[in-house]
C-alpha cells in the first residue's frame, strides 16, 4: 500500500486529492496539511511514502522551503509538487530542494496516480516539456560558465598595475583620481586602460565593467 500526504491550502483541492488516492486500491491517504508547517509536521509524524505538496501557500514558496526541511530530515520519502503552471523558476528550484516530480492540478485521474505509482517505483519518466526546459537551463549556465571562464583568463593575464585601475573603475573612480592616487599623470592612466581594453577587446571600460559586474568577477576574484 502507497502511502499518500497531501498539502494544499485550498480545502477542496485537498479533498479532491484524497478521494483520488483512496479510490485507488493500492494507495491510501495517510494525511493532509495546509501549510508548509503542517506538511513538515505530517510528514515527520505519518511518514507518508509520497508527499504531494503546493508550493504558494502562507508564502509563494512555502513548498520549497518545507520540501528542504523534509529531505533534510526524511530523505527517504517522495515529494511531487502540485502546481497549476510549470512555471521554470519555480520547476527548477523545486527540483533543486529535491521534488521528484510535477503534477499539474487540472491533470487527469490517470496522469495523477500514475505519477504517485512512478514515483514509489522510482521509475519517473521524464516528461519531454520538463526534459526540454531543464536541457535549456544547463546550455544557459553553460554559456554562463563559458563567459566567466573566458573572463577570468583575460583578468589573470591583466599585470597588478592594470587590475588595479580595472578595480579603481568598477569602484566608481575616475581617471582623473586615479591618476592623483598614484602621483602620475591622467594621461598615464588613458595609456593602461587602452591597452586593457585590448586585452578585453572591448571598446569602451563601461562595457567592461558591465560585464565584470554580470559575472560577479570580483566576488570570484583575488589578484
Amino acid at each position: 500500500m502507497i502511502k499518500v500526504a497531501v498539502t494544499d491550502d485550498i480545502e477542496d483541492i485537498r479533498d479532491y486529492f484524497r478521494m483520488i488516492i483512496d479510490r485507488e486500491q493500492d494507495m491510501e491517504a495517510v494525511g493532509v496539511a495546509s501549510d508548509g508547517e503542517e506538511a513538515v509536521q505530517l510528514a515527520r509524524e505519518v511518514r507518508p511514502d509520497i508527499m504531494l505538496m503546493d508550493i504558494e501557500m502562507e508564502t509563494e514558496d512555502a513548498g520549497i522551503r518545507a520540501i528542504q526541511r523534509i529531505k533534510g530530515e526524511l530523505p527517504e520519502i517522495k515529494i511531487i509538487v502540485l502546481t497549476i503552471h510549470e512555471e521554470d523558476d519555480v520547476m527548477f528550484k523545486a527540483y533543486g530542494a529535491g521534488a521528484l516530480d510535477f503534477i499539474v492540478k487540472t491533470s487527469s485521474i490517470a496522469d495523477i496516480v500514475n505519477s504517485i505509482r512512478s514515483a514509489h517505483r522510482n521509475s519517473l519518466f521524464m516528461r519531454p516539456e520538463i526534459a526540454e526546459k531543464i536541457l535549456g537551463e544547463f546550455a544557459k549556465l553553460r554559456n554562463e560558465k563559458d563567459s566567466l571562464i573566458y573572463t577570468l583568463n583575460i583578468v589573470s593575464k591583466l599585470t597588478t598595475s592594470e587590475f588595479e585601475i580595472v578595480r579603481s573603475i568598477y569602484n566608481g573612480l575616475t581617471y582623473r583620481n586615479i591618476a592623483k592616487e598614484r602621483s602620475v599623470e591622467e594621461v598615464t592612466i588613458r595609456t593602461q586602460v587602452n591597452k586593457i581594453l585590448k586585452k578585453f577587446n572591448q571598446s569602451s571600460m563601461k562595457e567592461v565593467v558591465a560585464n565584470l559586474r554580470e559575472l560577479k568577477i570580483f566576488d570570484v576574484y583575488k589578484k
